[in-house]
């Protein structure tokens, strides 16, 4: 009896197999698949969204806030005091006695937040600009590209730090400009796209229904190319938390009274590395597991659209 229950289940199966596979799958799915075969992608999400978690909700539970100083009030009890087991400050104290897992948790949060929000600036203005320049096409397109390789030519940190300087240390401008700097890249990779897809039948077929050109590049071209764009995206996060980063450590990023990030933190523990060692090394760690992870991600995505290695 259980054999035929067994051999029932089987053939079920075998059945509800052969459906999905008579329904086919979309290239978006098969790329999911490929992404979820990728061993060190997966486990790259799980460590990032992990520190995402950690980053955003950790502040709000942790007892200690990132500019606390534990302790009797101004007498500074635990500065420079080493990694304790005793009230789980495990990661030591900083140079006035602050709690370096609070510190590290509201730089992560504050990088993250820097690189989420220029991002999202780069992209629209990367697939706005390049979806236009491709799909137009001509003297057009060309003016606008040559635009972009002269903001390719000028040094982006430069121009960063002279918003600062031109405009005071605030937290908008500086994301602001790392996202009006980092659209270049997107700008191209959607143009070359656009070039190519402008001449498909679907493009077509939306001209002959009466589509205006602001209608085809958005609802027809642009949902094309979520891929490349999805791909950049990912891969462009590391590039900002590490610029941003730089910035924060030669003084030109996120400031003490706008709350720590990962390059404050590195650039206060650096000045005291060799005797306080923790300071630098627990911050500095945070940041590398942070890129590596999101720089696997971005991998395994482009493994898995990409159209020749499929």
């Amino acid at each position: 009896m259980s054999l035929t229950v067994d051999k029932a289940a089987i053939i079920e199966e075998r059945l509800e197999k052969a459906k999905i596979a008579a329904k086919g799958r979309s290239l978006t799915q098969d790329a999911i698949r490929r992404f979820k075969r990728n061993k060190l992608a997966m486990l790259s999400v799980y460590i990032f969204l992990t520190l995402l978690t950690i980053a955003v909700v950790g502040p709000f539970l942790w007892p200690y806030g990132f500019d606390e100083v534990v302790g009797p009030a101004y007498e500074f009890k635990y500065a420079f005091s080493p990694p304790q087991l005793e009230g789980g400050h495990i990661f030591g104290f900083d140079n006035i006695g602050r709690d370096m897992i609070a510190r590290i948790m509201s730089g992560a949060k504050t990088s993250l937040f820097v690189a989420f929000v220029a991002t999202s600036v780069s992209i629209i203005i990367g697939i706005s600009y390049g979806a236009i320049a491709g799909y137009v096409g001509g003297r057009v397109d060309e003016i606008m590209m040559r635009f972009v390789d002269v903001m390719y030519a000028l040094p982006y940190i430069l121009f960063i730090i002279l918003l600062q300087v031109i405009f005071g240390r605030n937290l908008l401008f500086l994301y602001v400009g790392i996202g009006l700097l980092e659209w270049i890249t997107m700008a191209r990779i959607v143009r070359g796209q656009t070039l190519t897809l402008k001449e498909k039948e679907f493009v077509e077929a939306a001209k002959a229904s009466g589509r205006n050109a602001i209608q085809i590049i958005f609802q027809h071209i642009v949902p094309n190319l979520l891929g490349p764009i999805v791909i950049y995206a990912t891969l462009t996060i590391p590039e900002i938390i590490l610029t941003e980063s730089f910035l924060s450590f030669i003084g030109f990023g996120v400031q003490e009274s706008d709350g720590a990030s990962l390059g404050t933190l590195i650039k206060e523990g650096s000045d005291k590395i060799g005797v306080y060692s923790w300071m630098f090394f627990f911050p500095a760690v945070t940041l590398i597991t942070l890129l590596f992870s999101l720089i696997f991600i971005g991998e395994g995505l482009r493994d898995a659209f990409d159209p020749k290695d499929r």
